[in-house]
């Protein structure tokens, strides 16, 4: 279930960046495994912890970036390990908390039926 709720985050993700502009994402199909790893512990992060705001699975998300070797860049490069979102919470842009605020959203009404 947790595998299938991360595959919805991914794609409305993918669409929502497609509205700002990013057109980088790739589909959940074409998604390397860190990627879709990631999506899985950011819903089991929100499953665990319901009640925690936005900032949290951005804060949870940066520290396995960060324990994973990962870093900031100003472009996200998997191949480096360099990423623009390798900031606190409060340094990211106002688009980019917004996908965090998304993340959440799906994954408290799909967890919940």
């Amino acid at each position: 279930m947790n595998e299938a709720i991360a595959k919805v985050c991914h794609e409305a993700n993918k669409a929502y960046c497609e509205t700002i502009g990013d057109m980088s994402q790739v589909s959940w199909a074409e998604a390397p495994d860190w990627q879709k790893e990631s999506a899985v512990k950011g819903v089991e992060f929100c499953i665990a912890n319901p009640d925690a705001p936005a900032s949290a699975n951005h804060d949870s998300w940066l520290q396995v970036k960060l324990d994973d070797g990962w870093k900031y860049g100003l472009v996200k490069n998997p191949d480096t390990k360099e990423h623009p979102c390798i900031v606190p919470y409060e340094a990211l842009p106002v688009e980019q908390q917004k996908k965090d605020a998304l993340f959440k959203a799906i994954v408290a009404a799909l967890h919940s039926t």
